[in-house]
């Protein structure tokens, strides 16, 4: 498993870059057709990105792998994860090395190289034992969740379909503790968009297009409150060309999250009619592009109970887990809007992923796989696995 880890980690899959993406696919699919399941590559369209200009550019995705084995099989089971990371190909993180003879580092390692080895040999195991049959799955494997599954999602939805239950090899925390609940989380560009004036000669003509942007700033920026789990983020702001030029074009980038879907949906109501009041009787223009959107995980008695079903299984390996709640957002996200309830965080242990110092325990490869195995061959004795 460290092995096909670190082969699989040292090479650059960045969200965007297609032929690392496309090297990938390749080594991923001669390592699952072990499991003899039934592969197909899906394409996607280009991805639609907002540039701060407000133009629209089409940016080449790579393609999702999906696997199928046992589809008549009375228990249905979605697994999940993904290929792509957060180093671009200029990133001077590019390769994986041992730090001790337990941790290894290197791009992805944890998010979520590792976690696809994990998802691989637990059905390996699965296979190769009495309850292979019994058990039904569907892999699918996407290249886009690190820029929010925009363009994954429907077909993550329509996997969904008829599944008992998720099962998603993210990184668990670095204790080992597995993610519970998640905020929902929503990323949007504003484009302020006003007129052009030279500072001396004319400048009562201009429309100040950043004045503008920094009041709605100020006003989102207000919809903050930490003590709900709600955030607004100002993140990226662009604007302006000289100092003599009243500036006729800016934009920011925004994310926000909430803890439950009451609170995500009025905030998002909020920004909104905050837009709204602001472009009333204006010079200056605010148009809002929504750049991938998932809702709140809530944990749930249909949660509860899968993850307490986990813990008895850890228990008959000798180890117990824990579970706690989580402000970051994956595709366990979208398995919920899809009314399938999931365990999201089986991938291996480690930490300081999206860095460069992001890292595996290596022995947790191992230890999640049989964790994962063990569960999957138990479902079928699992009170309610089959409602």
């Amino acid at each position: 498993m460290l092995s096909q880890v670190e082969a699989w980690s040292n090479i650059n899959t960045s969200s965007t870059h297609v032929e690392g993406l496309h090297k990938q696919m390749k080594l991923l699919k001669q390592a699952f057709k072990v499991l003899n399941g039934k592969m197909e590559e899906i394409s996607m369209a280009p991805l639609e990105q907002v540039q701060s200009n407000g133009k629209i550019k089409h940016v080449p995705l790579g393609k999702i792998l999906s696997i199928t084995k046992h589809p008549k099989a009375p228990i249905q089971v979605f697994l999940g994860g993904h290929m792509d990371t957060v180093f671009s190909p200029s990133s001077p993180f590019q390769a994986c090395k041992q730090i001790d003879g337990n941790t290894l580092q290197g791009p992805g390692v944890a998010d979520m190289k590792g976690g696809l080895a994990i998802m691989l040999k637990a059905l390996e195991a699965l296979e190769k034992s009495p309850w292979g049959g019994k058990i039904g799955w569907q892999i699918l494997i996407n290249p886009d969740e690190e820029i929010g599954s925009v363009n994954s999602a429907s077909f993550i939805r329509e996997a969904a379909q008829h599944k008992q239950l998720g099962l998603l090899f993210e990184p668990a925390y670095p204790n080992g503790t597995l993610v519970s609940s998640r905020k929902g989380s929503a990323n949007y560009t504003i484009i302020a968009q006003g007129k052009a004036a030279h500072v001396g000669r004319d400048f009562a003509a201009g429309h100040n297009a950043i004045v503008k942007l920094a009041r709605l700033i100020c006003e989102i920026n207000d919809l903050n409150d930490p003590d709900s789990g709600i955030t607004v983020n100002v993140g990226v702001i662009k604007g302006g060309e000289a100092v003599n030029i009243v500036p006729d074009l800016a934009s920011c980038r925004i994310n926000i999250r909430a803890v439950n879907l009451e609170d995500f949906f009025l905030i998002k109501e909020t920004l909104f009619n905050i837009l709204a009041t602001l472009n009333e009787h204006s010079d200056v223009t605010l148009t809002l592009y929504q750049q991938g959107e998932r809702s709140p995980k809530i944990f749930d008695e249909q949660h509860r109970h899968l993850f307490v079903n986990l813990r008895k299984t850890s228990l008959i390996l000798g180890a117990g887990i824990d579970w706690k709640p989580s402000g970051g957002v994956c595709d366990g996200n979208i398995l919920f809007e899809a009314g399938v309830p999931s365990i999201d965080t089986l991938g291996a242990i480690g930490g300081n992923i999206h860095t460069q110092e992001e890292y595996i325990l290596i022995d947790s490869l191992v230890q999640r796989a049989q964790l994962t195995a063990l569960f999957l061959m138990q479902l079928e004795s699992m009170s309610g696995a089959n409602e």
